[in-house]
């Protein structure tokens, strides 16, 4: 009885419904359906745009669309953004007209160095004058960089792919990979006794080869195929590289009042796909250490890698923890942290090229690899990016480690340590400018409520510093080295000058560059700003 009740309820439904669908055509009937999938992927997709880059960055995207299709006014815009890039080059095209473009029909032979000495003329005066940059102190033909310079001509020939011909080169890589794993951690019971790397190219070679591995030990893991990584804004701009060339969605997420890694806001971003979550230590912008241990705890509990960018910090907190500096939790001792980088070449006063990435276990490194087996030239395996590398490098970074040893990087940070200390409290005297967040190393960012801070720092450029310029906020960090502690009064005192010269005469001056931070940094449309950057990229190298 209910089979028959069901089955005369469905004739009458169908009745029902061939009876409403013989009013439309049968080709509407067809496409009807086909443009409702459409239109609902169009929205989806939408969705997800508005989700990824904001609702405001969308409509002014839109509009911006919009703009360049009227008649002209694109080719109007590519002239403005020319005019731009010209300004930022500065005059280098006049100077590229005179470069090489091919071989000399006789070579110069040993008199190249002369020329090479003519040329190098023309460099900035570097010493004590930059931000970063040179970490060694003294000058080139003494001290610390004639005993690097001698140690890299030794081994100028040397080539760490090939093991057996220089097992020198190959026994300093792993010297130097375990002392610095030692600095970081890899004693404690608490890392595991597992930690290893690999010598790299530089920071951001070892930033990429982290997400790159962590990116194949999740998919391994947990079978994830559409990566996504979370980062700090103050995060270095190397993981967007790394986003791009290894196609994982990368989420900037905003820090807090303190400028600190927002721990809460990058937990509302972890999903299924989340491979990897980034802490500072400290952040290049403006200093400030990142809450490890509290990223750690959120990476442990959700079981993702966790990438500590030690690049800066490396070889200054162990040693500054040692002098009795509060430092936090930074290394492997934090449970979850999965990998770091550290850069030799900064305050590890190695030669230019030096970096290391170290992981927690090889469960992780072993992803780091690129096995070939199928090769005409034969079995090929490669710890890195670069196949061949320079194997004077590494030599150098060898020398420099064994060279200073444990007392002489106490007594740089120290030296560091103390002028950055003087540096930042004769900012806060300064009344037109402020300190950026609080400080813990030998960075210290300043900006100004009443001043432009970019004129500012092309007054300081008219007086041959260079100093970083950094936005949200506008602002001008230095990193302090070596080179500084004995030149941090004459900084202070042109830092003054400069804040009154502005407060006097407040304006862009000729030739610098105060009107182009400045419009960048207020130009809602930052994929202009992203296409003047490719412009002139394109244009200097």
């Amino acid at each position: 009885m209910h089979a028959l009740d069901l089955k005369s309820l469905l004739s009458g439904f169908r009745a029902s419904a061939n009876s409403f669908l013989s009013e439309y055509e049968p080709l509407a009937l067809v496409l009807a359906p086909l443009l409702t999938f459409f239109f609902a992927r169009a929205f989806q997709l939408l969705i997800a745009f508005v989700h990824q880059n904001g609702f405001k960055a969308t409509i002014i995207g839109f509009l911006t669309t919009l703009v360049k299709l009227v008649p002209g006014a694109n080719s109007h815009i590519q002239k403005e953004k020319q005019k731009v890039v010209d300004q930022m080059q500065s005059g280098n095209k006049s100077k590229r007209e005179s470069w090489s473009s091919e071989l000399p029909r006789e070579g110069l032979g040993v008199s190249v160095l002369e020329k090479m000495y003519e040329e190098k003329k023309n460099d900035a005066a570097w010493q004590g004058k930059c931000s970063g940059a040179v970490y060694i102190g003294g000058n080139e033909a003494e001290g610390h960089f004639s005993l690097i310079n001698e140690a890299c001509s030794m081994f100028v020939h040397t080539n760490p792919l090939h093991l057996d011909i220089f097992q020198s080169v190959a026994r300093f890589e792993a010297e130097v990979v375990a002392m610095t794993a030692s600095l970081l951690g890899s004693k404690e019971k608490s890392s595991g006794g597992e930690i290893c790397g690999n010598m790299t190219s530089g920071g951001t070679e070892s930033i990429l080869l982290a997400v790159k591995t962590s990116r194949d030990y999740m998919k391994a893991k947990k079978g994830i195929t559409k990566p996504e990584m979370i980062i700090p804004e103050s995060g270095h701009s190397a993981y967007d590289k790394a986003a791009q060339y290894f196609n994982i969605k990368l989420w900037r997420v905003p820090v807090n009042k303190e400028f600190l890694a927002d721990v809460k806001a990058l937990r509302r971003h972890i999903n299924r796909n989340t491979i990897l979550i980034v802490g500072s230590a400290p952040g290049f912008p403006h200093g400030i250490i990142d809450p490890i241990d509290e990223l750690g705890k959120l990476a442990y509990s959700y079981g993702i890698c966790f990438h500590v960018d030690l690049c800066l910090g490396g070889f200054v907190l162990p040693f500054a923890r040692k002098l009795g500096y509060p430092i936090p939790p930074f290394d492997f001792t934090v449970k979850g942290v999965t990998s770091i980088s550290v850069d030799v070449h900064k305050y590890g006063l190695a030669p230019k090229g030096t970096s290391i990435v170290l992981y927690r276990n090889h469960d992780i490194r072993k992803h780091q690899f690129v096995a070939v087996t199928e090769w005409s030239g034969g079995l090929y395996i490669s710890p890195t990016i670069a196949g061949s590398r320079p194997g004077n490098l590494i030599a150098g970074a060898w020398a420099a480690m064994i060279s200073l040893g444990e007392e002489g990087y106490l007594e740089n940070t120290k030296a560091i340590m103390e002028t950055s200390k003087k540096i930042q409290d004769g900012i806060k005297e300064i009344p037109e400018l402020f300190v950026v967040g609080k400080p813990e190393m030998t960075i210290v960012a300043f900006g100004s409520n009443c001043l432009d801070i970019f004129e500012v720092n092309d007054v300081m450029s008219s007086k041959g510093w260079h100093l970083n310029a950094l936005q949200k906020p506008n602002s001008l960090h230095i990193c302090v080295t070596l080179q500084h502690v004995p030149v941090f009064e004459a900084f202070l005192q042109d830092l003054r000058e400069s804040v009154q010269t502005v407060k006097k005469n407040p304006g862009p001056i000729s030739g610098g560059l105060a009107p182009i931070y400045g419009a960048a940094g207020k130009m809602p449309d930052r994929g202009i700003v992203k296409d003047l950057l490719v412009d002139y990229m394109d244009t200097t190298c």
